[in-house]
């Protein structure tokens, strides 16, 4: 048994492993070292060391693991494609690593209903599109979304730049199938738009970043696609006037499909990618979208650029044909990877603030930079106030000031009235500060209800609260 604080584990004996192998197959179950290395970490490189890999093709599978787990009190961690920022696929406690990629056909697409039910492990954007190919469209866009999965976008309720006009993953699940720890399979949710028999399990499920239970079936809403999109790019001098423009548009009542930004740090790393001259040596870009009636979004886009040139841009740009719009997103979906490779350290933080705070906060940044010597990039969602921000140092900065500078930042962000996460989750990355945002009884409270769904705490051990602290 492994003793981890106040509970203790079960290592994956032979007993356990010949147990997992006459349940599921052979074929479904590996310890064989490469696959545990893949396995091992996600996309935020915190590393595990899983004993054992389970590769679920069926909905059984997954019911007769956890019954197992639940039996012998094995940890098990679930997994999509390990795209997460935060550790929350990492199994820090060992035990065995679900994995569900496997699990990956699109079901139904129901043009009549509006609605397509899939596998978890479908990939974002080989379902936006199937169902694109039947006039329907599924807005959640992660900037992963070539990579990412259906299951890992409903457990961090991964949003996205359409979110400021459409909404994020939670917006779009009506109901889920979901493996308890304890091996009991539920059915959470509606097929239809409107429900409101008992608690709604849904939406508590979707964000609890696999901790309550697995989900291995989603019942998604469609919308009919958009007949048209047109794009706009910003260039203004400063991230303050960036700020005031976006707050500009949304206040004028204008609803784009997308606004994101750069700052002049992110337009150092990339600029050279973009596919207009005039990026160069610019302090802030905003990317902005609109999409609906080829008439009606014209004459929007234009008013979204009179209000950038009204906030001191120093230029408009128009991009209307595909494939420039579609160079622009590859380019900003490259930020993230030239940071990290440029960066000796790279933490990648991802608050959210009222929109009427964003210009303030980002005008925070350089001072908190000077203060803690460190190296801050700012780009996101602007739209909704949710940025990215990638922290880096020096390798000669010394851990703690790093972790203070870091502390700061999400304090004043809190100050603000924002958030520590708006779509990456806690996991194991911001567990830590947690309490910096939570009250002490809400976190009771939280922990409470996960040791009502998962009694031994065998499912996704250790990921968002500050155990031994909580209980």
């Amino acid at each position: 048994m492994k003793d981890k604080g106040r509970f203790t584990y079960s290592a994956i004996t032979p007993e356990i492993l010949t147990a997992l192998r006459d349940a599921l197959g052979d074929e479904a179950v590996s310890t064989h070292p490469e696959k545990l290395t893949e396995c091992a970490e996600d996309a935020s490189h915190t590393r595990g060391a899983p004993e054992a890999v389970v590769t679920a093709r069926r909905e059984e599978h997954v019911v007769r693991l956890m019954e197992l787990a639940h039996r012998y009190r094995f940890p098990v961690t679930p997994r999509g494609m390990g795209t997460g920022l935060a550790g929350g696929a990492s199994p820090i406690h060992g035990g065995v690593v679900l994995n569900l990629s496997a699990m990956n056909r699109i079901l139904t697409v129901d043009p009549v209903n509006l609605i397509a039910v899939v596998e978890p492990g479908v990939v974002t954007a080989d379902l936006k599109r199937a169902v694109k190919a039947q006039g329907l469209y599924y807005p959640p866009d992660p900037a992963s979304v070539d990579t990412c999965s259906i299951g890992g976008n409903a457990a961090t309720n991964a949003g996205g730049p359409s979110c400021v006009k459409y909404g994020v993953t939670r917006d779009y699940v009506l109901g889920l199938h979901v493996v308890l720890p304890t091996g009991t399979l539920i059915r959470t949710g509606v097929l239809t738009r409107k429900g409101v028999v008992g608690y709604d399990l849904t939406r508590l499920i979707v964000g609890s970043e696999g901790t309550l239970g697995v989900i291995t079936k989603l019942i998604l809403k469609l919308i009919p696609h958009p007949p048209a999109v047109t794009t706009l790019v910003a260039l203004l001098s400063n991230m303050t006037q960036a700020m005031n423009a976006v707050t500009g548009i949304l206040i004028a009542g204008l609803v784009p499909s997308a606004i994101e930004f750069l700052d002049h740090r992110c337009l150092d790393l990339v600029g050279d990618l973009l596919p207009f001259e005039e990026a160069h040596g610019a302090g802030s870009f905003l990317l902005i979208e609109a999409d609906g009636h080829p008439d009606v979004i014209a004459r929007e886009i234009e008013r979204m650029g009179m209000v950038c040139l009204e906030h001191g841009a120093r230029e408009v740009l128009m991009a209307p044909d595909t494939a420039k719009r579609d160079r622009m997103w590859a380019v900003r979906r490259e930020v993230s990877l030239r940071i990290e490779h440029s960066a000796a350290v790279y933490i990648p933080e991802d608050v959210v603030v009222p929109l009427g705070e964003i210009a303030g906060f980002i005008q925070c940044i350089p001072e908190m930079e000077a203060r803690f010597d460190l190296k801050i990039y700012c780009f996101g969602h602007a739209g909704d106030g949710n940025i990215h921000l990638n922290i880096t140092a020096c390798r000669e900065c010394r851990p703690e000031r790093v972790e203070e500078g870091v502390r700061a930042v999400l304090a004043e962000v809190l100050r603000r009235g924002g958030t520590i996460s708006g779509e990456h989750g806690v996991g194991v990355a911001k567990q830590r500060y947690l309490p910096m945002e939570l009250h002490p009884e809400s976190i009771r409270l939280q922990m409470r209800l996960k040791r009502a769904f998962d009694p031994h705490f065998v499912l996704n051990p250790g990921k968002i609260f500050p155990w031994d602290e909580a209980l």
